[in-house]
């Protein structure tokens, strides 16, 4: 009795869950899928499959068209054009400062020239000044000289005459010595004045 019932269940097994049965139809399905596309090869060599990718294609080629068209060529263009703007600022600015220097150096070598030429009149009067000074002082000092040598012919002129005076009556003694000595009188001074006179 125990063996029959342990027999009977084995007679009736259980049945399987649909859950299962559905996961093994979509296993064998996907199975099948893949043996035929395994069989088609690939779809870019299909010819049926050709104008939907010509299709994707062309949308995404007018889409960077416009992407390009719309967001990055003006974006580039406007980098473009900011950089040439600055490269015309930067040579705009260039010039001006070389204008200025060259103006600035004009300027510098128009003072330098006026600078010169002060200098050449500050030293030609200097050097008429010190002339005509020096002029007054020779003629200063030639004056001095010429009184001095005045003064020196009147003092020779007043010793000579002091000198002749002093001779006539140093030839006077001699001449009444030389007479009293040869006559044995004297001679009066009259006598000697009329000798010499004649």
């Amino acid at each position: 009795m125990q063996t029959e019932d342990h027999a009977a269940p084995a007679d009736h097994a259980a049945p399987a869950a649909p859950g299962h049965e559905a996961g093994a139809a979509g296993a064998h399905e996907g199975t099948a899928a893949a043996g035929e596309h395994a069989e088609g090869g690939l779809p870019q060599f299909d010819f049926a499959q050709w104008p939907g990718q010509i299709l994707w294609f062309l949308i995404i080629f007018f889409g960077l068209m416009l992407f390009v068209r719309f967001f990055a060529a003006p974006k580039v263009g406007g980098t473009i054009e900011a950089r040439e703007g600055k490269i015309a600022g930067d040579i705009a600015e260039a010039r001006r400062l070389k204008d200025e220097a060259d103006a600035q150096a004009q300027a510098a070598a128009a003072e330098a020239a006026q600078a010169r030429a002060a200098a050449q009149k500050v030293g030609a009067e200097a050097r008429a000044k010190a002339q005509a000074e020096l002029a007054a002082r020779l003629a200063e000092e030639e004056a001095k000289l010429a009184a001095t040598g005045a003064e020196a012919e009147a003092r020779i002129a007043k010793a000579r005459e002091a000198a002749m005076t002093n001779v006539s009556g140093i030839a006077s003694d001699t001449a009444k010595a030389i007479v009293e000595k040869l006559t044995g009188k004297a001679a009066t001074a009259a006598e000697l004045s009329a000798a010499a006179k004649g």
